[in-house]
């Protein structure tokens, strides 16, 4: 009979009585490991996160209260865990591995479902065997100091201080610093890292000199046959504590320097895991110190518990996304606050530059409206249809942005890290909630009334466009193109009648989507010195002359990344409808400027006689669609940007306060330049 089917009908004291007394069962099974799995398993609590507390007194009573199943445990325990090897864990275990970020999260889902089992011998697969929970560690956590402490003394366990041997557990610490360390120096002095600190060009690198103090201090600890450890009071130990700081300051620097050289996702990768070494040496290093007989007790317990829970968080996906992705999503943000700061006005005379520029984009919008609606008429396949709709979106999108028009649904996946700088700002100033985030109310407000300024600018010449477009088609060439179209057009405007909303928060995710795509791009261009690798082409200059190059050059840097970022808004928004139909799913995305335009369309396609009810409806969808676009690419932005700078989303609620405050104190200055 298996061990794991009596786990739940026994408790630890049956468990250990028959497998402990005199007979020594114990030494019978084959696989003598399924016992202590056991055992845990009656400790390990149902749920828990939500217990406040989990005691292993009944643990504590049994062994003093029946010596002899204690002492057969200890030989068992002994003999299951003496002369393991755990070096792995700890400079494995929750530590990037590879540079290669999808690579790693690939592997850790992978590991999930079907963990990585360790050799037999080392401590790694033991603790594979009976710590298997992802939710381990936060129970274990929960055990009482005091009562581990009083485990560890019943049980006779020795501390780790009483040898260097191979295999020992000392010996195991030393060599995972040793390693450590070597990985770290070695990754600090690739090229791509050096570039992110060239203040350090003329420097020793502090990894080296770290690793070579710690080879003494190793050196200081082998040499004793006993009390292998030293005292904070020990000299290399000082120095070493100075070196450590250092290594950090360097990894700190490069990380603040992203903001002037850009990052890759490898670089980040990199530091990143440079970064986790250093921690992992800090945790570490307090171990080698023993400055009073009790430490020696609590530093073992607390190496068992660190090797319990990182060896459980191995696999951690969450954290792995969540450490590399703040940074890079730090500097794509950073580009868009800088962009941002053009879509929000303040004045009057911005305020109507902005209506000026969304009524040109509303111009080449009624265009396209146009240009589709001829392109959905070509006999080709869904694949063609697709291809040609993205051409014509991408083309517009990129007149208008050359042009220094506005498309006004562009605006909050470009402002909302604008308003997280003054956020920040904010909450660096001490006082009540209101007075933090005043700032961030009247930037919102003045973003506010720029979107609603440039909504009425797209909408208002859209539509005019389309509907003299369309008028002349049928003037000149006698051809109604949206006599079969318009019943359509207008019922894709019902909220009510179609999945409106739903392709109107598609093409709002594309809109954050695009952003995101400016901001990458230009993170990128500045990480590998693409303008000053322009600039400086020696046959570029020959060519053209230093003075055409160098403009080039600036031209590559300001407007590229818009070019790149409107071209794939324009792909994603012409092929969703394609790849719904390929998919067999109702996909397909709605536009407030777009939306208006075929709102004209439809009107002259019916020769404007429509039902009072599919008119207003549909005046009604196109100001819905342009809510959810702006709410979710908003929402989307303002959540990258939250997590770039690590801002807790609690600030949220007193931040709508605050907006709440200023839109009934002063209404008017969302729609208009009131001050």
């Amino acid at each position: 009979m298996s061990i794991f089917k009596r786990t739940n009908l026994e408790s630890f004291e049956e468990i250990c009585k028959r497998n402990f007394n005199d007979l020594q069962l114990w030494r019978e099974d084959e696989d003598a490991i399924d016992i202590l799995v056991a055992l845990v398993n009656t400790i390990r609590p149902k749920k828990p996160k939500e217990v406040k507390s989990v005691s292993i007194r009944n643990v504590l009573y049994f062994f003093i209260q029946n010596p002899s199943e204690k002492e057969h445990f200890v030989k068992y325990l002994h003999l299951l865990l003496d002369k393991r090897s755990f070096d792995s864990i700890l400079t494995d275990a929750g530590i990037l591995q590879d540079t290669d970020f999808f690579y790693e999260v690939k592997k850790r889902i992978f590991a999930k479902f079907l963990p990585f089992q360790a050799p037999k011998e080392s401590l790694q697969y033991v603790l594979n065997q009976i710590f298997y929970l992802i939710s381990d560690p936060i129970w274990i956590e929960k055990i009482p100091m005091d009562q581990l402490d009083e485990l560890f003394e019943i049980i006779g366990f020795e501390t780790i201080y009483t040898d260097t041997e191979v295999n020992s557990p000392m010996h195991e610490v030393l060599q995972a610093m040793n390693l450590l360390s070597q990985r770290s120096s070695g990754k600090a002095l690739e090229t791509e890292v050096l570039k992110m600190v060239p203040e350090y060009d003329k420097f020793e690198s502090p990894f080296e000199a770290f690793e070579k103090e710690l080879d003494a201090i190793q050196t200081t600890i082998t040499s004793k046959d006993t009390e292998c450890f030293i005292t904070s009071e020990d000299i290399n130990y000082r120095q070493l504590l100075v070196l450590y700081k250092q290594c950090n300051d360097f990894i700190a620097k490069a990380f603040q320097n992203s903001s002037k050289y850009g990052i890759s996702l490898r670089v980040n990768q990199n530091l990143l895991r440079i970064k986790q070494q250093l921690h992992r040496i800090g945790v570490l290093l307090p171990i080698l110190i023993v400055d009073k007989p009790d430490d020696k007790r609590a530093k073992s317990i607390e190496l068992g518990l660190k090797l319990i829970i990182y060896n459980c968080q191995k696999t951690n996906v969450r954290k792995l996304v969540s450490e590399s992705t703040q940074l890079l999503s730090y500097e794509i943000t950073q580009h868009s606050a800088k962009t941002g700061e053009h879509y929000i006005t303040e004045s009057k005379t911005e305020y109507f530059k902005m209506l000026y520029t969304a009524l040109g984009g509303g111009l080449v919008v009624g265009f396209l409206c146009i240009i589709k609606l001829l392109l959905s008429k070509m006999e080709t396949s869904d694949f063609g249809h697709a291809f040609f709709y993205s051409l014509n979106y991408s083309f517009g999108f990129i007149v208008i942005y050359l042009l220094g028009f506005t498309l006004a649904t562009k605006q909050p996946a470009m402002t909302a890290a604008a308003l997280i700088t003054a956020l920040e700002v904010g909450l660096k100033n001490k006082g009540n909630d209101n007075e933090k985030h005043k700032a961030f109310a009247i930037l919102f407000a003045r973003l506010f009334r720029s979107q609603f300024i440039a909504f009425v600018g797209n909408v208002v010449m859209a539509f005019p466009v389309a509907l003299v477009g369309i008028w002349a088609i049928d003037t000149i060439f006698g051809n109604n193109i949206a006599l079969t179209n318009w019943h359509k057009f207008l019922v894709d405007l019902n909220p009510i009648g179609s999945l409106l909303l739903f392709h109107a928060a598609i093409a709002g995710f594309f809109l954050f989507l695009s952003g995101i795509i400016s901001g990458s791009i230009s993170n990128r261009d500045k990480h590998f010195d693409v303008k000053y690798r322009i600039e400086e082409h020696p046959w570029l200059k020959m060519t053209f002359g230093k003075d055409k190059t160098k403009r080039f050059a600036s031209w590559y840097n300001q407007k590229w990344a818009g070019l790149v970022s409107n071209f794939w808004f324009g792909v994603f928004l012409g092929s969703t409808a394609s790849i719904g139909i390929f998919l067999g799913l109702n996909l397909d995305i709605r536009h407030i400027t777009f939306a208006s335009g075929n709102l004209a369309l439809a009107l002259y396609g019916a020769k404007f006689h429509v039902e009072n009810s599919l008119f207003f409806w549909g005046i009604f969808g196109v100001g819905m669609i342009g809510l959810v676009n702006f709410i979710v690419s908003f929402s989307l932005s303002l959540g990258l940007a939250f997590r770039s700078r690590n801002i807790p989303l609690s600030e949220l609620r007193p931040i709508i306060t605050s907006i709440k405050q200023r839109f009934f104190k002063k209404p008017m200055s969302f729609f208009f330049p009131t001050e």
